[in-house]
């Protein structure tokens, strides 16, 4: 079993720029992948980004590339997402996930976070 718990979220003007992170407890990260997601109200779930195991492989949604950089910590069992030249769009529940194996664009994880708050005001 793997435990996520993010955090950094919160209220940003546009522009601006968040860190989130997301805590692993359980078992040791190494050997999963990771993921980004985010929902907003009244939409799906959206790809953010995700990184290999080892790190070395990153892949990101189209709305992001650019702007978001994700990156992790095995010694630390935790992953980043950098957001930079928030949007008001960016506006959004953001989750993190963890899947054994490859990292993946569609929602198809085992593990998964509470999920922290974005707000991006224009």
């Amino acid at each position: 079993q793997v435990q996520l718990v993010e955090s950094g979220g919160g209220l940003v003007q546009a522009g601006g720029s968040l860190r989130l992170s997301c805590a692993g407890s359980g078992r040791s990260f190494s050997g999963y992948a990771m993921g980004w997601f985010r929902q907003a109200p009244g939409k799906e779930r959206e790809f953010v980004g995700a990184i290999s195991w080892s790190g070395k492989g990153t892949y990101y949604g189209d709305s992001v590339k650019g702007r978001f950089t994700v990156s992790r910590d095995n010694a630390k069992n935790t992953l980043y997402l950098q957001m930079n030249t928030l949007k008001p769009e960016d506006t959004a529940a953001y989750y993190c996930a963890a899947r054994l194996g490859l990292p993946r664009s569609e929602p198809e994880y085992d593990y998964w976070g509470q999920g922290t708050q974005v707000t991006v005001s224009s």
